[in-house]
C-alpha cells in the first residue's frame, strides 16, 4: 500500500514521512520535516486523496500520530489535501435554528472545558479573542491590552457611562474599561466556568463595584436603551445566520440614541457564508465550535443596517488574529505535558489542531475578522461622533 501511495503522492514533493506503526516507512522527499505515523493501516486507503477533516479526525481518533512542528504539520496537511482532494463546489449550506438550550450547550462544550487549561496558553487577562499588534514584536499580553484599549477608544468611552459587554468571557475587557475609562460594565456569558473565574479576577482587581457579570442569554436582556455603549467580542459567531436580525435588533434596542455598538467577530471569506473548504470548516464545526456559523462582512453590515444601526467604521484584523493564534498555539505546544493533566487526550488533540490550523487559515486568508462600529442615530438622524477618526489614535 505504501508503494501505491508513493506513486500518487511523490509528485507533491512534500517534506513528509509516512510510517506504519512498527512497520515500514515512506519518505516523500529527502529530509522530511514531519512524520505521520499510521496507527490504523486502514487509513492508508484514505491518504491518497484526504480532506482536511479526514486528516484531523484521524489524529483526534488516534488513527495516526504526528511528529514535527505543529505549524509545519498544518502546512503539509494543506498541501497534501490541495494536491489530491477535489472539493465539492455544490456544497449545501447548513443553517441551524439556534435556541437558548442549543446555544447554552454549545458554549458550555467549548468554554467550560477547563479554566486551568486555558490559563496555560492565554495571556494573564484571559483574553480569548484576537489581539491588536502595534508591531509583530509585541508580546501576546501587550497585544491583548492594545486590543482592549483599541475597542475602548473606538467606543469613545467616558467616565460614568454604562457599557454592555455581550459575551464577556473572563472579563478582561470589562476590567480594562472600568479601570482605565471609569465606566460601569454589565457583562453576560453562557459559560459558568468563565463567570466564576471572571468574578474572582474582578474581586482581586478591586472592581466588584464597577462590574456586574451574569450568566444570561442575550435574548433575556431586559428593558431598552439601558446603556451608553454596547460591545460584543467573539460572540456573533455563535448566533447563527437565522438569528442575526434578532441579535442586532437586541443590541440596537439596548443602546441609547446616539450610542455606539461595536461588533468584533470572525467573518467568512465567501459572501454566502459557506464554511472553509476541503473539510476544514467541517472539522471545526464537529469538534471545536458546534453550531457555529460565520457570516460574511456584507451580511453582518446588512443586518446591522436593517436594525437601525448606522455603520461608521470597519477594520479587518485578519493578520492580527493569525499572529494571536500562533502565540496561543506556541504556548500550548510548550505546555503539552501540563495540558494533558487538565483535559482528555482527545480534547488536547482537538485543540492542538484547532489553534495551529486556525493560525494557518487566517494567514492564508481562508477566513477574516472584522471590528464593525455602528451608531444608533437619534430621532432626527443625528449623533455627536467626531468628524474624523483622529481621536482613536491620538
Amino acid at each position: 500500500m505504501l508503494t501505491q501511495l508513493s506513486d500518487s503522492l511523490s509528485k507533491l514533493q512534500l517534506p513528509l514521512r509516512l510510517a506504519i506503526s512498527n512497520g515500514p516507512s515512506l519518505d516523500l522527499s529527502p529530509n522530511p520535516a514531519v512524520t505521520l505515523e499510521i496507527l490504523d493501516p486502514r487509513l492508508l486507503a484514505e491518504l491518497s486523496h484526504p480532506s482536511l477533516d479526514i486528516l484531523g479526525e484521524a489524529y483526534v481518533d488516534r488513527r495516526l500520530d504526528i511528529q514535527g512542528p505543529i505549524m509545519t504539520v498544518m502546512e503539509i496537511a494543506d498541501k497534501l489535501s490541495l494536491g489530491t482532494f477535489k472539493d465539492d463546489p455544490g456544497i449545501t449550506l447548513e443553517r441551524t435554528a439556534h435556541d437558548k438550550a442549543l446555544d447554552a450547550e454549545a458554549i458550555s462544550y467549548h468554554y467550560d472545558l477547563s479554566n486551568g487549561f486555558y490559563q496555560l496558553w492565554l495571556d494573564p487577562e484571559m483574553a480569548y479573542s484576537c489581539g491588536y499588534f502595534h508591531s509583530p514584536s509585541d508580546s501576546l499580553a501587550q497585544a491583548q491590552l492594545n486590543k482592549f484599549d483599541h475597542l475602548c477608544r473606538k467606543l469613545r468611552l467616558k467616565p460614568g457611562e454604562r457599557l454592555l459587554d455581550v459575551g464577556c468571557g473572563w472579563g478582561g475587557l470589562a476590567r480594562h474599561a472600568a479601570r482605565h475609562y471609569g465606566v460601569s460594565v454589565y457583562g453576560i456569558t453562557l459559560s459558568k466556568a468563565q463567570l466564576d473565574l471572571a468574578r474572582d479576577m474582578n474581586a482581586e482587581a478591586g472592581l466588584d463595584g464597577a462590574i456586574d457579570l451574569q450568566l444570561q442569554d442575550y435574548r433575556d436582556l431586559p428593558g431598552q436603551e439601558n446603556f451608553d455603549k454596547v460591545v460584543s467580542v467573539g460572540m456573533f459567531e455563535h448566533v447563527g445566520h437565522a438569528n442575526l436580525a434578532a441579535y442586532f435588533r437586541i443590541l440596537q434596542q439596548q443602546v441609547r440614541p446616539g450610542g455606539l455598538v461595536m461588533n468584533h467577530g470572525i467573518t467568512a471569506r465567501h459572501t454566502d457564508g459557506r464554511p472553509v473548504g476541503r473539510g476544514a470548516g467541517t472539522f471545526i464545526g464537529r469538534y471545536v465550535f458546534p453550531h457555529g456559523e460565520l457570516p460574511h462582512l456584507a451580511t453582518a453590515i446588512a443586518e446591522m443596517s436593517e436594525q437601525g444601526l448606522e455603520v461608521v467604521d470597519v477594520e479587518s484584523l485578519r493578520r492580527h488574529y493569525a499572529l494571536t493564534l500562533e502565540h496561543w498555539s506556541n504556548n500550548l505546544e510548550a505546555s503539552l505535558g501540563e495540558a494533558g493533566k487538565l483535559v482528555s487526550d482527545k480534547a488536547l488533540r482537538i485543540w492542538r489542531i484547532y489553534l495551529a490550523g486556525c493560525a494557518y487559515g487566517f494567514r492564508k486568508n481562508w477566513i477574516n475578522i472584522h471590528q464593525i462600529l455602528a451608531v444608533k442615530p437619534d430621532s432626527q438622524g443625528g449623533h455627536d461622533l467626531p468628524w474624523t477618526r483622529a481621536d482613536i489614535y491620538s
